[in-house]
């Protein structure tokens, strides 16, 4: 074997380690936007729960194993808060998706490519 075409395997070895490590950020990524999703929804879901209460209602928040009572209002900006950093934070990741994305591709290309021309290297040996 030639030595460019032991360079060409190992440029391939090294464009399908990096396209793993690549589809492995993509799922992490998966996995971290599906967990902000469902914090999202929940929070949305507590925000309407709270709207639907009166303005002298007694709300309690969990502080560990403690219930300690807290304004209505204070209540409301912070989930409202909470809901603006999750929607924040999954802006963050789509954006940081399409671009692991846009990297798999072009890496999928240029392995494709690179293995286009080892075959067509060996093609050639074989009708020599």
């Amino acid at each position: 074997m030639s030595s460019s075409m032991r360079d060409m395997q190992k440029d391939l070895e090294n464009k399908a380690n990096d396209l793993g490590k690549i589809q492995k950020d993509i799922a992490k990524n998966h996995q971290l936007r599906k967990k902000y999703t469902i914090q999202l929804g929940e929070n949305e879901l507590v925000l309407k729960e709270l709207d639907l209460l009166e303005e002298d209602a007694n709300v309690f928040k969990m502080i560990g194993p403690v219930l300690v009572k807290q304004d209505l209002a204070e209540a409301k900006a912070n989930v409202g808060k909470r809901i603006e950093y999750i929607s924040a934070e999954l802006k963050r990741l789509d954006a940081i998706l399409q671009d692991m994305e846009e990297k798999q591709i072009n890496k999928r290309d240029a392995i494709l490519k690179l293995q286009q021309r080892v075959q067509s290297i060996q093609a050639g040996k074989a009708k020599a």
